[in-house]
């Protein structure tokens, strides 16, 4: 026969049991979830922290820069921030997540840019023409390439459309060739990756798809792979402005 304290012990021995079993039970689970391999799923409010700074900025906001404005945030918790933004931002309608030169923003859908346009009243002078459009796909696939090289492809003198493409910052004077005259290099800036949306060079379209896309037909020379010639520095740096005047004097 079973005394009180011995069925007592008996209902104890019972719950410690069921209790062991269950914290057990609890501890692999959360092994699990906290596991290697497994994602991270950042705190609410570090993923408001990282939107709204990627939001915030006038330009797209790096990895690097993240990480160093979190510093205190553990860098796998700001990259699960970022990746589960961008799980967010797919299904949203008006805004997207997107990957440009280097780093993130947050902007419009392209399909709404008719919409957006209107809230700025943009002009159509303000748009590139197509021999800016078709100089700077000559660049952005030839490049470093002289102003000299650039019309021999197009068939036309390019001095005015550099100078536009310049002070609109898509391009830009990174050296020297070093053949005789020593004439001025040009490639594009990474204004040039944000406006076209591209994250880097490797982004690029086909050249052929790039012409139909721009309206016209490809010259030969710009399919044609041309091997990589010796670039010398700039001697000094200049402004934008004093890059105008000088491609202007030069190419004229």
């Amino acid at each position: 026969m079973t005394t009180p304290n011995a069925h007592g012990e008996m209902l104890n021995g019972q719950d410690n049991g069921q209790g062991e079993a269950l914290n057990a039970q609890g501890n692999a689970q959360d092994a699990v979830l906290i596991g290697p391999g497994t994602e991270r799923a950042p705190s609410a409010e570090l993923k408001a922290i990282v939107e709204a700074l990627i939001f915030a900025s006038p330009e797209p906001l790096t990895p690097r820069m993240l990480f160093k404005l979190l510093a205190d945030e553990p860098k796998e918790d700001v990259t699960a921030a970022i990746q589960a933004l961008k799980n967010d931002y797919d299904g949203r309608p008006g805004l997207q997540f997107v990957e440009v030169a280097g780093g993130y923003q947050i902007v419009t859908r392209p399909e709404l840019h008719e919409w957006v346009r209107r809230l700025f009243h943009e002009r159509s002078t303000q748009k590139l023409t197509v021999q800016s459009l078709e100089t700077l796909a000559v660049i952005a696939y030839k490049q470093p390439i002289t102003a000299l090289e650039i019309g021999e492809i197009r068939g036309v003198n390019t001095s005015g459309v550099l100078a536009t493409l310049l002070e609109r910052h898509l391009v830009k004077i990174v050296g020297r060739k070093n053949v005789v005259g020593r004439p001025f290099l040009y490639a594009t800036t990474k204004e040039f990756l944000i406006r076209f949306g591209l994250n880097d060079l490797g982004d690029l379209p086909k050249i052929e798809d790039m012409a139909e896309a721009l309206g016209f037909d490809p010259p030969a020379r710009l399919i044609e792979q041309t091997p990589a010639e010796e670039m010398l520095p700039l001697e000094e740096e200049a402004d934008e402005s004093g890059q105008v005047e000088e491609v202007e004097k030069v190419e004229k």
